[in-house]
């Protein structure tokens, strides 16, 4: 059976489970004759929602062949050995579950097609049920404590609950996994599988012909004597909007409506305002970026004649123009955000070269003590572990610390702007800390240019947090953004 036919029937059979009519369901997801870990998982769910013990165990011990890591495979094995009264498999089971959790909280499988978490808190739960009814009581008061560090509020309730009764030798309930959830296909596979017409029925709409009806490749049409010959401009052309223009210098953005570019980016200007400032698109993106950071790019049979001879731009970068109210070009989709921002702001700012670049803003004139907070916030280290520097190259003129005088780092600003340079020697029990490194838990493929592809088991070391869902990360020489879920971070020492 071929992949597309794989996931055609998965599809049909998740559709009919969400309708309810489970039966049908099952009938389908049987009939896959190659199912994968996650097919035989939603089998076994199925058997599991039947009290269909035996098939649900055979469902079950298939997903965990073909994939030794899903965790949430375990764990349902775990609940269909516990109502066979087998409660050493079961213990044993939930153990394999919390060591696939690595130390972590929960594993969110949303991004793998399930919506629903597992966990650890549940998992140790269980572990202490299976321990109780094999009558190791001291056993189950230690899990039901441990997973008191893994608590959730949502969750503490049943573990209190869960402690009270062994303390006083009494069962209690096991918590069971939504059986009626299932992993689905990947929907943006999914839509591929419905057949497209790209060309569409062909429509005579100019003929010399009365009443042409042809709808072939090459209907009749009228020829243009002595018609002038001129070069065809590459098709790519007229479908992109704007005007094109390349990057000649780094820009790093200051407010949410700029865009970060470096030199040798292709952009395509929109607009461009009085105060120097041009609207631009790059990957998809709208943005605004200083027009003198850019030059225009004639892309054209001609220009290919001259290509090679445009000389160099200089090292520096012009200046940055001053923004002026109503002199730069908007963009209409984030104009009323915009329009909030203060267009006057005295502020120095302060552009930081780490692994990674980024920026600070500090009140002219400040103290050391105000700009190596901001910069300890930004990294998210103590700023004793932080050394700045005027250059590159740290040494006893450029270094800045708690004994510089300020006074002389902020003659160096310019138009209030000014760069400094970071590094890190944090201490940890007298040893100099390490570099973070992640481990890949799932293999993830980039969708868009600044995203970062990896492989399961692949070693990332950590750049930057963007967010609570996205770290930024560079692995194989390839740098970019990932989701943190699918990652976990490399214990330290074995520790």
């Amino acid at each position: 059976m071929s992949f597309v036919d794989t996931l055609r029937q998965w599809d049909e059979a998740v559709t009919y489970a969400e309708r309810q009519d489970f039966q049908e369901a099952l009938r389908i997801f049987l009939s896959i004759q190659e199912p994968n870990s996650k097919i035989c998982f939603d089998i076994g769910c199925l058997h599991l929602l039947n009290q269909e013990l035996d098939a649900a165990e055979k469902a079950f011990d298939c997903s965990i062949r073909k994939d030794e890591h899903l965790a949430v495979a375990f764990f349902q094995r775990g609940i269909t050995f516990y109502r066979k009264k087998r409660y050493e498999e079961s213990l044993g089971d939930f153990q394999q579950a919390f060591k696939a959790l690595r130390g972590n909280q929960l594993i969110d499988y949303k991004a793998l097609g399930l919506r629903c978490k597992l966990y650890a808190c549940d998992v140790l739960h269980n572990m202490a049920l299976a321990e109780a009814q094999l009558g190791k009581w001291e056993k189950a008061q230690e899990n039901l404590v441990k997973a008191l560090n893994y608590k959730t509020e949502a969750k503490l309730n049943i573990i209190d609950r869960a402690l009270q009764s062994t303390l006083k030798q009494k069962l209690f309930k096991p918590v069971e996994f939504p059986s009626k959830e299932l992993f689905k296909p990947n929907k943006h596979y999914v839509a591929e599988l419905e057949k497209k017409d790209y060309l569409g029925k062909a429509k005579v709409v100019a003929s010399v012909v009365p009443q042409d009806e042809f709808s072939g490749f090459a209907p009749l049409q009228p020829q243009v004597e002595d018609g002038p010959t001129r070069p065809k401009e590459p098709e790519v052309l007229r479908a992109l909007e704007g005007e094109p223009h390349t990057v000649l210098f780094e820009f790093v953005p200051e407010t949410s409506d700029e865009l970060a570019v470096v030199p040798g980016n292709i952009v395509f200007v929109l607009q461009k305002g009085t105060d120097n400032w041009a609207s631009v698109i790059f990957n998809e993106r709208r943005g605004l970026v200083p027009y003198n950071y850019l030059e225009r790019l004639e892309i054209s049979l001609a220009s290919k004649q001259n290509e090679g001879k445009r000389t160099p731009p200089s090292r520096e970068p012009p200046t940055r123009p001053e923004r002026k109210q109503g002199g730069t070009p908007r963009d209409n989709s984030s104009e009323d955000t915009q329009c909030k921002e203060e267009t006057t702001d005295n502020s120095y700012i302060v552009k930081v070269r780490f692994t990674f670049t980024f920026i600070v803003k500090v009140p002219p004139g400040s103290p050391y003590v105000i700009l190596i907070e901001k910069i300890s916030k930004k990294l998210n280290l103590p700023s004793t572990a932080i050394t700045l520097s005027l250059t590159s190259e740290a040494n006893e003129r450029s270094v800045i610390d708690a004994n510089t005088e300020m006074e002389r780092v902020w003659s160096h600003v310019k138009d209030r702007h000014i760069t400094l340079w970071c590094n890190t020697k944090e201490q940890t029990d007298g040893k100099p800390q390490t570099e973070i490194h992640l481990v890949a838990l799932h293999s993830y493929e980039s969708s868009n240019p600044e995203d970062l592809s990896f492989h399961e088991g692949d070693t990332i070391t950590l750049l930057s947090r963007v967010n609570q869902d996205w770290l930024e990360g560079q692995c194989k020489g390839n740098t970019g953004i990932f989701p943190a879920s699918f990652v976990e971070e490399v214990p330290v020492n074995g520790q």
